[in-house]
């Protein structure tokens, strides 16, 4: 029985994103001095569209059906930002720009948080016979 239909799964995986945007912003905040440093980010559309332009392997039980390929990886990257220099002493890394993305981050967190909350209070309801 998968409960809530994949919902809690999913909204998991997307906690697990925020984490990961979360600290990859913070090493960028702590570095924000740190000579030659290059700021890093992470990517998920990327990683989408090299994920849909793979083809996909499993078993076929007729000729007509299509090809699968299963992934376990993770569906986003880090990258780092090469291709800026903000300060003379080589490093990229905008404060600004970090605190705003680091701000939009916690929103999003938030939100999955708030999602999940809604889900389990839905299951206590029905566990508590809708009191």
């Amino acid at each position: 029985m998968d409960l809530f239909s994949g919902t809690i799964d999913t909204l998991q995986k997307s906690l697990d994103y925020a984490s990961v945007k979360n600290q990859t912003i913070s090493s960028n905040i702590a570095n924000v001095d740190t000579p030659n440093y290059k700021s890093k980010q992470v990517v998920f559309k990327d990683v989408l569209n090299q994920e849909l332009s793979n083809s996909i392997d499993a078993k076929r039980t007729h000729p007509k059906h299509f090809q699968f390929e299963a992934t376990n990886k993770l569906p986003y990257n880090i990258i780092e930002q090469k291709n800026t220099t903000f300060n003379h002493n080589g490093n990229n890394v905008d404060i600004d720009k970090e605190m705003a993305e680091l701000a939009k981050n916690q929103i999003y967190y938030q939100s999955l948080i708030d999602r999940i909350n809604g889900k389990f209070n839905s299951l206590q309801t029905v566990i508590r016979g809708g009191k």
